[in-house]
């Protein structure tokens, strides 16, 4: 065990079987000419303020970097053609496949500080045009970037398309890494150590499937997912064992409820550790507040929240008319919620007043006048045909055609609960799933309804009358 991540592509050995796993340009006085037959070395001394070129300069790299790693810094902004790494000095030269590419890369970095191993790297152009390298070191270049392609497009490297193969950007920052030969146990610690080096690590989710034990986990960034995907797919953590396939998730956004070890939200530490109680301190009321308003929202359009200051396990929702009020009352009473029974009732009081001007409530009192939840604010919405007291069998609609049946189920087991069957309706657009009871199919709806499925998608789900 003292040779954690001892065998991962992070700037430490590498395994013996790697695809890219030695140095193509080990001495930094490498003799390499530019511009075609110009006998001139290439010189690093580029100008701050060099005229946009499809040759980037990068310096101040970290010691050790692989040329895997520096041309991950490219691939989002198009085809990769050549490479030039001078380590002896910490630099680089990318060439890109176009000026326009070479543009947006320099356009995006500056506005997103570059990092290679959790390092900042510098990145300008270069006042070279293109790079030319001499034919002995411009094939093995080559190889390096067919290499690439080959590992990115799941696919074998081929002579014939060595730098030719157009790398498109990464479709999500979300990995599903699967860990193979799992001779010692993989704690989200150990994962977070080592693909932190890519970028900021948000969200990690572990479970197995076919006795494979897996991850989901989500960058900041999907150009953190491009760098990492490159940089570890196919490597070792521990010295001969537990490899990394990874590949990147149809999903864009976790859904992490728990912070144990089994999933961590690095950015939300206040999540409770999973003990079947929902948190009930005033500082995560608002959390309480989208609960209630995706549950009632089922029965008509919630305006107004205010969680009791004195027992914060009740709360004051004000809908938007008295017959939306009646049907959730009819429907959500005596349903369970959290592991308790809910009770509804109509309240005395006619509407939820919002807290003065200037007066902090400690956030008890929300305002969701104008939340993108509702349902019915269209007259004559179909959403008033659908209105079903809670099942265990969910309707789900507006899934993007590129999600399959199996991330869907991942997606709604991750609620909590198990998902029984499924079935896809004829266009794939909606779809039927069965959780184990109503109350996880309550507590899967409450977390997933307006999920971001990505590309303008929000997951829409209810209750549904049929059964799979």
């Amino acid at each position: 065990m003292d040779g954690i991540a001892s065998d991962v592509a992070v700037g430490v050995k590498r395994s013996s079987d790697e695809l890219l796993s030695g140095s193509l340009y080990n001495s930094p006085n490498s003799s390499v000419t530019a511009n075609g037959g110009d006998s001139k070395k290439l010189r690093v001394e580029d100008s701050m303020d060099s005229p946009p070129s499809r040759v980037i300069h990068i310096r101040k790299l970290p010691n050790e970097v692989s040329e895997t790693e520096v041309i991950a810094l490219g691939l989002p902004f198009g085809k990769v053609t050549n490479i030039l790494m001078l380590k002896g000095k910490n630099q680089a030269f990318l060439e890109l496949g176009t000026e326009e590419a070479a543009v947006t890369m320099v356009n995006y970095y500056t506005a997103v500080t570059p990092q290679v191993r959790n390092v900042p790297v510098f990145i300008q152009y270069s006042n070279h045009k293109e790079l030319k390298t001499d034919s002995a070191l411009n094939q093995r270049a080559q190889a390096v970037l067919q290499a690439v392609s080959a590992v990115q497009e799941g696919g074998s490297p081929s002579s014939d398309t060595a730098g030719e193969s157009v790398l498109t950007p990464a479709p999500s920052p979300v990995l599903r890494i699967i860990i193979d030969n799992m001779f010692y146990p993989v704690t989200l610690d150990v994962l977070q150590q080592i693909f932190s080096k890519f970028g900021t690590v948000m969200k990690i989710i572990t479970f197995t499937k076919n006795n494979q034990f897996q991850a989901l986990l989500q960058f900041s960034d999907p150009v953190n997912a491009q760098q990492a995907k490159l940089s570890l797919d196919g490597q070792n953590i521990y010295n001969s064992c537990c490899t990394l396939r990874i590949d990147f998730s149809k999903l864009v956004n976790l859904n992490v409820k728990y912070n144990n070890d089994k999933s961590r939200d690095y950015t939300r530490p206040e999540l409770p550790a999973g003990d079947g109680q929902p948190p009930v301190d005033p500082s995560v009321a608002a959390a309480l507040s989208k609960d209630s308003t995706s549950l009632l929202g089922v029965y008509g359009d919630v305006q107004r929240v205010k969680i009791l200051y004195n027992k914060k396990d009740s709360a004051l929702i004000q809908m938007s008319d008295g017959n939306q009020a009646q049907l959730a009352m009819s429907h959500l009473n005596g349903q369970k919620m959290y592991g308790k029974i809910i009770r509804v009732t109509l309240s005395k009081h006619q509407t939820v007043q919002l807290p003065r001007e200037g007066l902090d409530d400690q956030g008890l009192t929300k305002d969701f006048t104008s939340s993108p939840l509702h349902r019915f604010k269209k007259p004559g919405s179909k959403n008033f045909q659908n209105i079903f007291p809670p099942s265990a069998t969910l309707h789900l609609s507006n899934i993007p055609e590129n999600v399959t049946e199996e991330d869907l189920r991942l997606l709604f087991s991750n609620s909590g609960g198990t998902v029984k069957a499924f079935k896809f309706f004829q266009d794939r657009k909606m779809a039927l799933l069965q959780m184990s009871t109503v109350e996880e199919a309550i507590q899967a709806l409450i977390d997933l309804h307006n999920y971001d499925m990505g590309r303008g998608h929000r997951l829409r789900v209810s209750f549904s009358k049929s059964t799979i």
